[in-house]
């Protein structure tokens, strides 16, 4: 089992890396998240996952141990891959999988390309009880619930016609005033402040 490469960066993709270790290449499966934190030519370490299948030996990295951690965490829920999982990672931060897990926010993990609302309901009903260490506060979850009041809301405006960037500080605004507001209420506001 390879638990860590230790080279520099030969090649470099948003969704793959060679990492090259003392004239070794090794093709490692990345997220988007640590494709941000290598550069090319330089020294890299990640921490690695390898999956052996009948028809292929797979690597993927990560930069940090808690990403892989995530990344074990997922592929263990029933119907959720390695290349899915890496989705996840690269379309959510660690801190917002959890909070989506453990606010049952299955709308966020489905942002995820490929995640449907039966595998998002089945992440969150597989994992709620596994992703408290990730250290998660409570209000957090309430911020991103805000999040998602504020983010659909704004999506509303934008197929009204409304630029996003106009209706963005108006919706902070009015959410300062009044942290309960639902998304019609919010999107009625907006309307009439424009």
């Amino acid at each position: 089992m390879i638990f860590s490469l230790q080279g520099s960066v030969q090649e470099l993709t948003p969704t793959y890396a060679v990492i090259n270790v003392q004239g070794v290449g090794y093709y490692v499966g990345i997220s988007l998240m640590t494709s941000q934190v290598l550069a090319l030519n330089q020294p890299a370490f990640l921490f690695t996952q390898q999956i052996i299948r009948e028809d292929a030996h797979l690597l993927f990295g990560f930069n940090t141990r808690s990403e892989k951690e995530m990344f074990n965490l997922l592929i263990s829920v029933n119907g959720v891959g390695a290349v899915s999982a890496l989705i996840l990672l690269s379309t959510l931060s660690l801190e917002e999988i959890a909070s989506a897990i453990l606010s049952k926010n299955s709308a966020l993990i489905q942002k995820a390309k490929g995640i449907g609302a039966k595998t998002a309901e089945r992440i969150i009903v597989d994992l709620k009880d596994k992703v408290q260490k990730f250290g998660i506060a409570e209000q957090n979850i309430s911020a991103l619930v805000d999040n998602k009041v504020k983010e659909e809301s704004l999506s509303a405006l934008e197929v009204l016609g409304i630029p996003k960037r106009m209706s963005e500080k108006l919706a902070d605004r009015i959410m300062k005033q009044d942290p309960e507001i639902s998304v019609e209420e919010l999107v009625k506001q907006i309307l009439k402040n424009i």
